[in-house]
C-alpha cells in the first residue's frame, strides 16, 4: 500500500469536469476511446446493473501498448476493499459469531493506544461508520503513531486505520487471515474467482491494469502478500458487480443487520451519510444510493447501487485523473438520480 495514498478516498467530485456539448459519446465505442484519451485514461471498466442484475460489462482502452483491455481486466480498486471487509464482519454478525457492539478490545488493542481508555470504546459499528477518531493513517502523524483525534463514536472521520484495527481483531478471534475469511464468506459463494486481497500464484498479471499518473507514466505494481482491510483489493468489473448485486439482494445478512447497514449512522455532509461499510446518499422521495469509492495512485474507482430501483453502476479506471469521467457516466446511466448524486457532491 502506497504511503502517498490520497486522503479523499471515497469522495471524487471535488473537481467537476464539464465536457463541451457533443454527440452522445455513448453511442459508439470509438467515441468513448477518444474521450478516454483526452482525459489520459488508459483503461476504463464499466458495469451496469439494471433490475437487480449485472446487465452490461464493458472495458475500454488498452491493457498495454497496442493490446486491447479484455472484459476481465483486473484492477486495483483501492478503497473499494473496505466494503468487502465490512461485509465479512456483517456476515459474521448475522451468523452470531461476532457482535456489532462488543468492544474490539476484547480481542485486540494496538500497542500505541493500549493505555488510552478510549480504546475500550471501539466497536465494529463505530469502525464501519468511520467514527473511530483515528486519522486515515498513522503515518500522517508527526510521530507516526496511532492516536485518537476525538472521542470514538462522536463524529465522522474517514479512517483506513479503523478497518485495519478490525482486521486484526477478526484474525485473532477466528484464527484465520482476512483473505481466508473473505474467500469462505464472499469470494467462493459468489464465484468471485478473480478477486483477492493479496497477490498470489493465481493472479494473472497479463490481465492487470497498471496504474498511471496524470502524465501517463506507469506506477509500480503493488504485490501485497498480506491482506490490508482498507486498500489494494484487486478485482474485475464482473466480480465486483456480483458483489454489488448481492448487496442489493440483502448481502446474505439477516434483515436486522441489513437494516443497520443501510441506516444513517453518521452524517458526513448535507444529504450524505455513512452507514456500515457504505456511504448513503439521500436522493429524496424515499430513494437512496449506497456507494463507495477508491482513490489511490493510479486508481480512481467508484460504485453506486440504488436499492429502490435496483439500478447500479461500477466505474473503474487506472489513472490519477480517472474521476474526471465519473459525472458524465453517472448522469448517462443513472439519469435523474445520477444528477442528484452529482449535485450532493458538488454543493
Amino acid at each position: 500500500m502506497t504511503k502517498t495514498l490520497y486522503f479523499l478516498l471515497p469522495f471524487f467530485f471535488l473537481f467537476t469536469f464539464k465536457i463541451k456539448a457533443q454527440t452522445n459519446i455513448f453511442d459508439n465505442d470509438p467515441a468513448i476511446e477518444n474521450w478516454l484519451n483526452e482525459n489520459h485514461i488508459r483503461t476504463l471498466g464499466l458495469g451496469i446493473i439494471e433490475n437487480g442484475k449485472l446487465k452490461q460489462i464493458k472495458v475500454f482502452g488498452e491493457i498495454k501498448e497496442g493490446v486491447s483491455a479484455p472484459y476481465n481486466t483486473i484492477f486495483n480498486v483501492a478503497s473499494l476493499t473496505k466494503p468487502i471487509t465490512a461485509m465479512v464482519a456483517l456476515q459474521l454478525v448475522t451468523s452470531g459469531k461476532w457482535n456489532l457492539d462488543e468492544p474490539i478490545s476484547n480481542y485486540w488493542m494496538d500497542p500505541d493506544i493500549v493505555n488510552d481508555p478510549r480504546a475500550k470504546k471501539l466497536t465494529t459499528r463505530i469502525i464501519l461508520s468511520h467514527q473511530t477518531g483515528f486519522p486515515n493513517w498513522r503515518w500522517m502523524k508527526e510521530n507516526k503513531k496511532l492516536s485518537f483525534d476525538f472521542e470514538p463514536g462522536t463524529k465522522y472521520q474517514y479512517s483506513g486505520e479503523g478497518m485495519e484495527y478490525l482486521r486484526k481483531a477478526l484474525e485473532i478471534k477466528f484464527k484465520k487471515s482476512l483473505d481466508q475469511l473473505a474467500k469462505e464468506l464472499i469470494f467462493q459463494p459468489l464465484q468471485m474467482n478473480d478477486t483477492n486481497y493479496i497477490w498470489d500464484q493465481n493472479t494473472d498479471e497479463k490481465r492487470f491494469a497498471i496504474g498511471y499518473d496524470k502524465n501517463e507514466k506507469p506506477y509500480e505494481i503493488l504485490k501485497n502478500t498480506t491482506a490490508n482491510a482498507a486498500d489494494d483489493l484487486h478485482t474485475t468489473i464482473e466480480d465486483y458487480g456480483k458483489f454489488m448485486v448481492n448487496i442489493l439482494e440483502g448481502g446474505n445478512q439477516s434483515p436486522k443487520i441489513y437494516s443497520e447497514m443501510i441506516k444513517k449512522q453518521v452524517k458526513t455532509k448535507e444529504n450524505k451519510y455513512f452507514g456500515l461499510g457504505f456511504e448513503i446518499y439521500d436522493l429524496g422521495n424515499g430513494e437512496f444510493a449506497l456507494s463507495h469509492g477508491g482513490s489511490d495512485l493510479g486508481s480512481q474507482c467508484i460504485t453506486f447501487i440504488l436499492p429502490k430501483t435496483k439500478q447500479g453502476i461500477l466505474i473503474f479506471t487506472n489513472a490519477d485523473e480517472g474521476y474526471k469521467v465519473f459525472e458524465k457516466l453517472l448522469v448517462h446511466y443513472l439519469g435523474e438520480n445520477g444528477r442528484k448524486i452529482v449535485d450532493i457532491e458538488t454543493k
